[in-house]
């Protein structure tokens, strides 16, 4: 008896935690998301059109993470519980990206095609400072890698090291 109980609290446990974990990875789900992180996201993006949202912990805090459209372009951003804004990143071309950075990629690899770039920009005390470059690279052997590199051509991170 003791065992069934005891199983019976796990599906429970199992249950609820699916049911949280649903909740929290909204996809046009808006009406659950916390009033002042949606204020916070309008007040820098004031027409988002939310494709896709998660609820995560980052070094103790909670973030919520957007990924959305607006005017056509691509845009993602983090949002403390609070309604302050983390961090964002949005949708560039090739053609803007800095010419350090275009450098390094083609050094580093040489035959890769970009496929997606996002500029990183931190918000420190209310402040926009651009971080660097987020970069979905396709490999000549058709393998997806990801470069984030810093404004001055610096690779900082490369999923492809050694590839």
């Amino acid at each position: 008896m003791t065992r069934f109980l005891n199983l019976a609290l796990l599906v429970v446990l199992l249950m609820t935690w699916v049911v949280t974990v649903a909740q929290e990875k909204g996809k046009g789900a808006a009406d659950t998301i916390p009033q002042k992180v949606l204020e916070g996201l309008k007040a820098r993006f004031p027409q988002p059109d939310i494709e896709k949202w998660t609820r995560e912990e980052e070094g103790g805090l909670v973030i919520y993470d957007f990924e959305f459209t607006q005017g056509g372009k691509k845009f993602e951003a983090d949002i403390k519980e609070d309604g302050t804004l983390h961090n964002w990143e949005k949708a560039v071309t090739v053609q803007e990206l800095p010419t350090a950075v275009r450098l390094s990629i083609e050094k580093k690899h040489p035959k890769a095609s970009m496929k997606e770039i996002m500029q990183i920009t931190a918000v420190i005390e209310g402040r926009d400072e651009l971080e660097g470059y987020e970069i979905v690279l396709k490999t000549e052997a058709k393998k997806e890698i990801e470069v984030t590199i810093a404004p001055d051509g610096t690779i900082l991170e490369d999923s492809g090291k050694g590839k």
